[in-house]
C-alpha cells in the first residue's frame, strides 16, 4: 500500500495515479505511458476493489473507465464523491456513450476521453486536471479561518473581522496550531511541544502567559470570544455562536 498523501504534494514527489480499467491491454498501455512520464501507477480491473483502494489511501488523480465489472464507473464516481469532491476523476468512456458522460459529468467528474483516444490527448488531460487541483489546493491551504479570523502562514498575517493583527513570531505560532486544531481541546504539554519545541524545559505558565497575550490582541477586542479554557485540561479555539 501506498503512503498517504496530502493533496499537492506532488510537486515534491511522484503524482499517484489510479487507473480502473478491465481491459487490460489498455490498462498497460495506460500504465506504460504514464509511467514513462513521471507517475506512480496502481491499476485495477473491477469497481470493487477500486473503491476498497480509494477508502485506504488518497489519490492525486483517478483515471475511471465507465463499462467495468462489479460495480460500474458511474456508481464508483457516486461513491467517491459523496465525500470527497476535490480529487480529480477523469472518465474513459465508449464514442458513442453520450448517456454516460451526461451523467458522469453531472455527478462531478472533471473530465471525460472518448476511446478510442490518441495518447497523447489523454496525457494533455491529465496534466491539466492535476494543475487545476495543485492551484485549487494551493489557493484552500493559504489561509486558516475560523468565524471572522483567518490567518496565513505564507505571508505571515492575521486578519480578524477585517482587521489586521500585529503577532510576535511565538503569538503567531501558537495561534497557527490552535487555527489547525480548531475545535480539539489541547493541554499545555501539547502546546508547548507544538510551539516551543521538546526541549523546551521552562515552566509551563508560559502556555497562560501567551493565550493571555493572543487574547488581549486578538479575541478581546472582537467578537466572538474563539479561545476558550476548559478547566483542568487546557484550551480549545473555536466558534461558540
Amino acid at each position: 500500500m501506498h503512503k498517504q498523501r496530502r493533496k499537492g504534494d506532488f510537486l515534491l514527489s511522484k503524482p499517484e495515479v489510479l487507473i480502473v480499467e478491465d481491459e487490460e491491454k489498455i490498462a498497460r498501455v495506460l500504465q506504460l505511458e504514464l509511467e514513462f512520464e513521471g507517475y506512480n501507477i496502481t491499476k485495477v480491473f473491477d469497481g470493487l476493489e477500486a473503491l476498497n483502494l480509494i477508502r485506504e489511501q488518497s489519490w492525486d488523480l483517478i483515471l475511471l473507465d465507465v463499462m467495468i465489472p462489479g460495480v460500474s464507473g458511474i456508481e464508483v464516481l457516486r461513491r467517491i464523491r459523496v465525500n470527497d469532491n476535490n480529487t480529480p476523476v477523469l472518465l474513459l468512456t465508449a464514442k458513442d456513450s453520450v448517456e454516460d458522460k451526461v451523467s458522469g459529468l453531472d455527478l462531478g467528474a472533471n473530465d471525460y476521453i472518448t476511446k478510442p483516444f490518441q495518447i497523447e490527448e489523454l496525457l494533455a488531460r491529465v496534466r491539466a486536471a492535476l494543475r487545476r487541483q495543485l492551484k485549487e489546493d494551493l489557493n484552500n491551504e493559504e489561509w486558516i479561518q475560523a468565524a471572522n479570523l483567518k490567518l496565513n502562514e505564507r505571508t505571515y498575517e492575521v486578519f480578524r473581522d477585517g482587521t489586521l493583527i500585529d503577532l510576535t513570531p511565538k503569538e503567531f505560532s501558537l495561534l497557527a496550531y490552535l487555527l489547525k486544531n480548531q475545535r480539539q481541546v489541547i493541554n499545555r504539554e501539547q502546546i508547548l511541544d507544538a510551539v516551543w519545541g521538546y526541549d523546551y524545559y521552562g515552566d509551563t505558565n508560559v502556555v497562560d502567559v501567551y493565550i493571555r497575550y493572543l487574547r488581549n490582541k486578538m479575541d478581546k477586542p472582537f467578537e466572538p470570544l474563539l479561545i476558550q479554557t476548559v478547566r483542568g485540561v487546557g484550551y480549545v479555539l473555536r466558534d461558540p455562536r
